[in-house]
């Protein structure tokens, strides 16, 4: 038998990943990462935004030209229909905090190049290349503050549009860094004078980069990236986009199959086939898949980044508004076992996704919504003090079987849960423990 306080060993087992996986370069002291990452780890859900002059024509953000869907010049084009015209930054705020978001990451500036702020670089943005003519970023950043979510800012490293970046557009774009260092340096130049210019003005609180796999980290200048952001917001978190010198990681789309070894994770992931504006894909999730898989991740003790795609004059889709209203009507009533929440029991103790308390005290069993009768929880050696259909007022008694009065084997613990208290989407039990969680994680007979 094994009594763990989870709270103590996850922290412990996180910092261990930690160190494990950073690059050996960085120099972090292991309590301020653990403060630092704490807002993070409690915050369990993200909204990921893609906006740019790809949602005019509703083609892939950047790729569409890249993997020749449109030609380059068609794509440049859609930046004369950005008019942002219906965009509403507090509306965004406000349907982001109903889903119970803690955090909101915007597309500063994708692949294709085109900033969402008035930078100061001599290069694309909304401001003197669209019909918005305006910061469509710092009003966005205000709304959040107001509603109490934290700042995110996705920015590509790379930029296909960029007369200095070695790229694929046009032979002039196609050099080797070693044979035109000066043309790499006045790249490196650009994009640390964007990042400086968005940790400046907006001092996000996280900070989701992207595109670092076409170079190596020293090409990106990564440690001097980190220390950059950080020498101004101290606090900022960055992901594992920056070639080992993030805090981190972000698998995409598809969930990990099993438990992932990271110190801390997030699930990116989209509300249908595509992360900006397509008109053209209507394999929207449903509201049932979209808290599955975010039980998921939660249950696996990582968040979910989870993304809209707004049109180009700033409106954001009926069916992905759908889809977050659902999500925070779901998050009100059961958030308690979610939100603030650690990782739950090991595989095998329960079919299905569980959380608990930092304390340790308090069990979540998570039940898909047309879960009735007897659902079983294994190697349970605590007494159980109350059941409670959580977001309601029923509670529910349980039955033990098996267990033999001389041996350290715990019995298995049947709960009957009656069709009538099913909540749409996935039901929680709240299981009120006698003490800190102790589970039997033994072979049985007298082991």
């Amino acid at each position: 038998m094994i009594k763990k306080c989870f709270y103590t060993f996850c922290i412990s087992l996180a910092l261990l990943l930690f160190f494990t996986n950073t690059n050996a370069q960085q120099k972090i002291n292991p309590d301020s990462i653990r403060s630092k990452m704490q807002w993070f780890a409690d915050a369990k859900l993200g909204i990921f935004i893609h906006w740019g002059m790809y949602s005019v024509n509703g083609v892939d953000e950047s790729w569409s030209f890249y993997n020749k869907k449109i030609s380059y010049a068609d794509y440049i084009k859609q930046m004369k229909g950005f008019t942002a015209s219906k965009y509403d930054p507090q509306a965004w705020a406000g349907l982001i905090k109903e889903t119970g978001a803690r955090y909101a990451v915007i597309t500063t500036k994708h692949h294709d190049g085109m900033a969402l702020w008035p930078t100061k670089q001599k290069h694309l943005s909304v401001v003197n290349n669209t019909p918005a003519k305006r910061d469509v970023l710092g009003p966005f950043y205000k709304a959040l503050d107001e509603q109490g979510i934290k700042r995110g800012a996705y920015f590509s490293l790379l930029d296909w549009s960029h007369p200095d970046y070695p790229g694929f557009m046009k032979d002039t774009n196609r050099y080797k860094i070693a044979e035109q260092p000066e043309r790499w340096k006045r790249f490196q130049h650009f994009f640390q004078s964007q990042i400086n210019e968005i940790n400046t003005a907006y001092k996000p609180d996280l900070w989701w980069f992207d595109g670092d796999w076409e170079k190596s980290a020293d090409e990106w200048q990564s440690a001097d990236v980190r220390k950059q952001i950080l020498a101004i917001q101290p606090d900022a978190i960055i992901n594992g986009r920056l070639q080992g010198y993030g805090d981190y990681e972000t698998p995409e789309q598809n969930f990990p199959v099993s438990k992932p070894k990271y110190n801390w994770w997030e699930l990116c992931m989209t509300t249908n086939n595509n992360w900006g504006y397509h008109p053209d894909d209507t394999a929207y999730k449903t509201p049932f898949e979209i808290i599955t898989i975010f039980v998921d991740a939660v249950s696996n003790g990582g968040n979910l980044l989870l993304d809209i795609g707004p049109k180009a004059d700033g409106t954001i889709p009926e069916e992905q508004v759908h889809i977050l209203k659902e999500l925070g009507k779901w998050n009100k009533k059961n958030g308690e076992a979610i939100f603030n929440t650690l990782a739950g029991l090991p595989q095998g103790h329960f079919y299905g996704p569980t959380t608990i308390t930092k304390d340790s005290t308090t069990l979540y069993l998570f039940l898909p919504a047309q879960t009735a009768g007897n659902v079983m929880v294994k190697g349970l050696v605590n007494d159980i003090r109350d059941i409670q259909v959580l977001g309601t007022s029923i509670h529910l008694q349980h039955k033990v079987v098996g267990k033999i009065s001389w041996s350290p084997v715990p019995g298995l613990v049947f709960i009957n849960v009656p069709e009538n208290v099913r909540d749409e989407y996935m039901t929680v039990l709240k299981l009120t423990l006698d003490k800190p969680v102790k589970l039997y994680r033994g072979q049985g007979g007298l082991n």
